[in-house]
């Protein structure tokens, strides 16, 4: 490999600088979760996978939301509390999630977690297992 040429970006979806809006549903579906539960949710995520939890966006401004990318088409499979609104392409609807840069200057947006060759999205099952946990909110 051409150390030149080689780009960290695992995902065309990921723009080379500051950030861009990218449709959920087409590239990732969104688990969007908002505030201090989103910041924990996160946390335990990060802690459960070793530090390599996939793509996981963060807000620092507004309602500090936290965005979970999972495989396209998937967010939908799993039952989710009131509270957590999946961002997919089949609610009838368009939604569209901010995704920064792997680098420079991004605000308001950044990474909690990036994608990686190995973990390029953040595992469904897991997620819904954790927010079950963190939240009080079973299956």
């Amino acid at each position: 490999m051409n150390a030149e040429t080689y780009s960290p970006r695992i995902h065309s979806w990921i723009p080379a600088r500051g950030h861009a809006l990218c449709h959920a549903g087409i590239h990732f579906d969104a688990v969007r979760i908002r505030g201090k539960l989103a910041e924990r949710i996160a946390s335990e995520m990060m802690c459960c996978t070793d530090f390599n939890a996939g793509p996981i966006v963060m807000e620092a401004a507004g309602e500090r939301s936290v965005y979970f990318l999972l495989p396209p088409q998937t967010a939908s499979s799993f039952k989710w509390p009131p509270a957590i609104r999946t961002l997919t392409r089949g609610d009838q609807s368009l939604a569209y999630v901010g995704v920064p840069a792997l680098t420079g200057v991004t605000w308001p947006l950044g990474w909690r977690s990036v994608p990686t060759a190995d973990v390029p999205f953040v595992d469904g099952e897991l997620l819904r297992e954790v927010v079950g946990r963190v939240s009080g909110v079973r299956r």
